[in-house]
């Protein structure tokens, strides 16, 4: 039984009424009708809501777009042009930063700013504020669309960007804050509704997660690293990325659910009791949740098991929202096959159904044994991504127009077209991928009948996934399309726009008694102690205790920090303290200079994109890279480079594994040169760009600063080190039958990085790093790169 009932004919429902639960009516711009004497007009500043709005579409199609070229990217090489700025390492996380924090994060903009000022019935508190959170928020979009491609990367995972932009990140973020609890205190209603709740909290856990995460020591304006090594960088980076998808990807899209859908479905939320259950089980669950993505890794077990727990628990809260939102439209099916707007609606819901119980099911240590460094984690993405972010904006964006534009949207059967185009290619684009993902997943671990890999080139596991990919691309660029069309359909409609824009106005008193929250009707309880615990347990089942919370909106704020924060800290307090008790190896000593310039460059260029460091204690891993990864190894890894999928073959051991300088310089200046049918973009800049051994200094002083054992001696003859090193390797490439003249080019710091990559754990203890001269045979012309 719902708990929440229709609003009768001719009636304005309260915003934050258990029994109706539903946003105000009054919110659209129209004047409530009779009003009190002490009402006041206020009229909702909807010009940050158009500008937000079209800066959605404009840079959700920049991102989808620069998608689809990373998408022909993996399906043929040619398309990285052989341009070190359009190479796929530098490309892949400008769309990820552009579709999370461009595409996602205006729209996230767009539904706070329109919605909160309607349901707090007052409008925003700056108008000042509000211009410099959108102008700043463009500017820090732009600054990562130059930085980028240009390889200025952390090389964190939905956290690349370099410390200067990290800053300004911080600065909008509290622009916004300030805004956002200004309008909060000023508000004319009393009680705060759900999609209030959901706001709250992404700001709280945004700010938390994002200050944190990317805490870093700068050795330039352009470069920095990690407070945070190794096992501890994984282990922040993803509470970070796991809980970016929480509270940028979820907890504001939910609160756009629980505003719009009932708007275009015309009809109260289903439950009220169901939205608290849902609110505080996400909040308070799904910051625990983020080491599942490191199972089997050199994190400790009970970090990654606890992860998963709390990931299996968040399924039913998830689900519970996702049957809130599509029981709202009971009584309203009809509407769905004539709106499209509902019909993005209810296909993005699902979308969240769907996602949130593969999620679970992928932090499944027996699941994420064959997923992880898959395809199909990509397709997890995506699915959630493309379905439930994409649609819920598209959905939203279609209802706003013409009533922000004040305009009728210029082609509404376009807006139904765009939902087919955008739903057979989400379809197309997660099928393929799920099966490349599977795929992968089966031929890495498959053995033959005598015991040996079955597929022992890794190359055999990448030319099978080529027709996937191109259905990919397929799927990929009809949703691009349907995109497009939603930007001109957007643009048509705001040609078509008044010359002067009709205020939107209500009436509304200040809230009487300020701060003080009025007694709750029945909620006196009577002298005998039976029926004063009765009735107690009456009021806790209607949740009328939490009625109280919502009329006090900053004690409310404090709970929902002190949820994050404890779930937090429950993790990350131990993880930090066991800093001491990670197993040392006597053999790990630091970086060499050079080997630390070329670990630059690799991070510049996006390798960690699509390749893996970090072998699990599965035998069919070892059987192919070798012994598996320890925690002693990455203690001066500043960051972490463990990886995220495998889009070629995993690099811990590749030193030993490939000794040869001159195989690296010809794998990185034309791949297809050692393994035939390469998808990895060729890096002849490489050959070419200088390396600058006078910044090189810096970066060891930097490392110096996170706790790297580096002394004055180090750090003074670090330039001249380097050239040493620097010209042991040029002088093997020749004697390899390589070019000369190398001895000065980033290509010789990257592979004298690659060389020391996995040789500590066999080195004698009384030899030091840059005493070794690698040697050795190019191994097969097919080789194990992709």
């Amino acid at each position: 039984m719902s708990d929440a009932q229709p609003v009768p004919a001719g009636t304005m429902p309260h915003s934050g009424d258990p029994s109706i639960h539903r946003p105000e009516h009054a919110s659209d711009g129209a004047s409530p009708g009779a009003v009190t004497v002490s009402a006041d007009s206020v009229e909702f500043d909807d010009a940050i809501v158009r500008q937000f709005m079209m800066a959605t579409i404009f840079w959700g199609i920049i991102g989808m777009l620069v998608g689809v070229i990373v998408a022909l990217q993996l399906a043929n090489p040619l398309f990285n042009f052989e341009t070190s700025w359009l190479s796929f390492g530098r490309l892949r996380p400008l769309h990820t930063n552009a579709v999370i924090f461009a595409f996602a994060g205006n729209a996230i903009f767009t539904a706070v700013y329109y919605s909160t000022q309607r349901l707090l019935k007052v409008r925003m508190f700056s108008d000042l504020l509000s211009r410099v959170h959108f102008w700043g928020w463009q500017g820090i979009i732009a600054a990562a669309a130059i930085t980028l491609p240009l390889g200025l990367s952390q090389s964190k995972e939905y956290a690349e960007l370099e410390w200067p932009i990290d800053l300004a990140v911080v600065f909008i973020w509290v622009v916004f804050a300030v805004n956002f609890f200004g309008t909060l205190i000023r508000r004319r209603e009393r009680h705060i509704y759900v999609a209030i709740w959901f706001y709250i909290a992404t700001i709280i856990a945004v700010a938390i997660l994002y200050i944190f995460n990317n805490l870093a020591m700068p050795a330039s304006w352009d470069r920095s690293y990690s407070v945070y090594a190794g096992v501890q960088d994984a282990f922040m980076q993803w509470w970070y990325g796991h809980n970016a998808v929480a509270f940028f990807l979820t907890t504001p899209f939910l609160g756009l659910m629980y505003y719009f859908l009932p708007k275009a479905a015309d009809r109260p939320v289903f439950s009220y009791r169901l939205s608290i259950v849902h609110f505080w089980s996400l909040v308070f669950i799904y910051i625990w949740a983020g080491p599942h993505h490191l199972h089997y890794t050199a994190l400790p077990e009970w970090a990654s098991t606890l992860g998963m727990l709390f990931s299996v628990m968040l399924w039913m809260p998830s689900w519970g929202g996702m049957l809130n939102g599509l029981l709202t439209l009971r009584g309203a099916w009809n509407k769905v096959a004539t709106d499209p707007v509902l019909k993005f609606f209810v296909v993005g819901v699902t979308f969240y159904g769907m996602s949130t119980f593969e999620g679970p099911l992928l932090s499944v240590k027996s699941v994420n044994a064959l997923s992880h460094y898959t395809d199909w984690t990509i397709a997890h993405v995506h699915a959630g991504a493309l379905g439930w972010v994409g649609f819920m904006t598209f959905g939203m964006l279609y209802w706003l127009a013409p009533r922000v534009l004040q305009a009728p949207l210029w082609k509404p059967n376009w807006a139904t077209l765009h939902f087919w185009l955008g739903t057979i290619g989400i379809l197309l684009y997660i099928i393929a991928i799920y099966s490349a993902g599977l795929t992968q997943g089966l031929m890495w671990r498959a053995f033959d009948a005598e015991g040996y890999l079955q597929y022992p080139d890794f190359i055999e596991t990448v030319t099978v996934l080529i027709p996937m990919y191109w259905v990919r691309v397929v799927g990929g660029t009809m949703y691009l399309v349907g995109a497009v069309m939603c930007g001109v359909n957007l643009f048509m409609t705001w040609r078509a726009r008044p010359a002067t824009y009709t205020p939107s106005i209500i009436h509304a008193a200040p809230l009487a008694g300020g701060w003080r929250e009025p007694a709750i009707p029945g909620s006196a309880l009577a002298n005998a102690p039976v029926v004063e615990f009765a009735k107690k347990l009456d009021v806790f089942a209607q949740m009328r205790w939490h009625r109280r919370w919502e009329g006090l909106p900053m004690l409310f704020t404090i709970f929902v920090t002190v949820s994050v924060t404890v779930a937090s800290l429950g993790e990350i307090v131990p993880m930090i303290l066991l800093k001491g008790d990670i197993p040392r190896i006597e053999t790990v000593q630091p970086y060499t200079p050079l080997e630390l310039a070329g670990r630059d460059i690799y991070i510049s260029e996006g390798c960690n994109n699509c390749h893996s460091q970090m072998i699990r204690p599965f035998r069919s891993e070892t059987e192919r890279y070798g012994e598996y990864s320890k925690p002693g190894e990455f203690v001066y890894d500043h960051p972490f480079l463990w990886g995220s999928r495998r889009i070629g073959p995993d690099l811990a051991r590749t030193g030993e594994r490939i000794p040869s300088a001159f195989w690296h310089l010809r794998h990185l200046n034309k791949p297809t040169d050692t393994s035939k049918d390469s998808i990895m973009p060729p890096y002849p800049h490489l050959l070419e760009e200088t390396i600058d051994f006078d910044a090189i200094e810096r970066s060891m002083i930097a490392m110096r600063k996170l706790g790297v054992p580096y002394d004055d001696a180090d750090i003074d003859g670090s330039s001249e080190s380097a050239r040493e090193q620097a010209e042991r390797i040029a002088a093997q490439i020749v004697a390899e039958d390589g070019p000369r003249g190398t001895e000065d080019r980033q290509v010789v710091a990257l592979i004298a990085y690659l060389l020391r990559l996995g040789t500590d754990l066999n080195r004698p203890i009384d030899v030091e790093v840059e005493d070794i001269t690698v040697a050795g045979a190019a191994p097969d012309e097919e080789g194990t790169d992709a």
